[in-house]
């Protein structure tokens, strides 16, 4: 389901574990790193999307974790022009995303990276919270740094360090003088 705006619905999951570290997962086959995301199906809502998708990215079930918080309104990124496949109708030129923090209630053995036919991680981590902005693909940073911003107090996260933000500023910037 793609809106007529051309975005496609999507839940995005900071899931964080009793010392605050998020979990960081390696895409399967890839050198990237992520967050649990997936999209909406037509008939879901955001919060029955985000539980499927956290158990087939990660195996864990809603009994495995608390929802903590979640983001207001939609929060959009636009994929780079050359990822646009012009081709079908109708074009999705990014994603909106709800984002929800959730706490692990469970041990680390109910992780299954497995749990689904196609595995989204073939890899995870903890790591501490704001450690990862610099390591998100660029055109998804913004909507990254968005949400955990949103999410940080919740988190008891705190501040993000400056530096991160400053070079999230830069390469705005930059994007958008290429994009011109």
């Amino acid at each position: 389901m793609i809106d007529r705006d051309g975005f496609r619905p999507n839940v995005g999951i900071i899931l964080i574990n009793h010392a605050g570290e998020v979990f960081w997962g390696k895409r399967a086959g890839h050198r990237s790193w992520q967050f649990p995301q997936g999209g909406i199906n037509d008939d879901e809502r955001p919060l029955a999307a985000m539980y499927r998708e956290l158990q087939e990215e990660t195996g864990l079930k809603p009994t495995d974790v608390e929802v903590i918080s979640w983001t207001c309104g939609w929060l959009r990124y636009r994929l780079p022009r050359n990822m646009i496949r012009r081709h079908l109708f109708p074009t999705c030129i990014g994603q909106k995303q709800k984002w929800f923090l959730l706490r692990l209630r469970s041990p680390e053995s109910a992780f299954d990276l497995n749990a689904s036919d196609k595995p989204e991680f073939d890899g995870w981590e903890w790591r501490s919270y704001w450690s990862i902005l610099s390591e998100v693909i660029y055109f998804k940073r913004s909507v990254y740094q968005e949400a955990m911003l949103f999410l940080s107090d919740a988190a008891n996260a705190g501040t993000p360090p400056r530096s991160l933000l400053i070079a999230e500023e830069a390469t705005q910037d930059k994007e958008s003088a290429h994009a011109r």
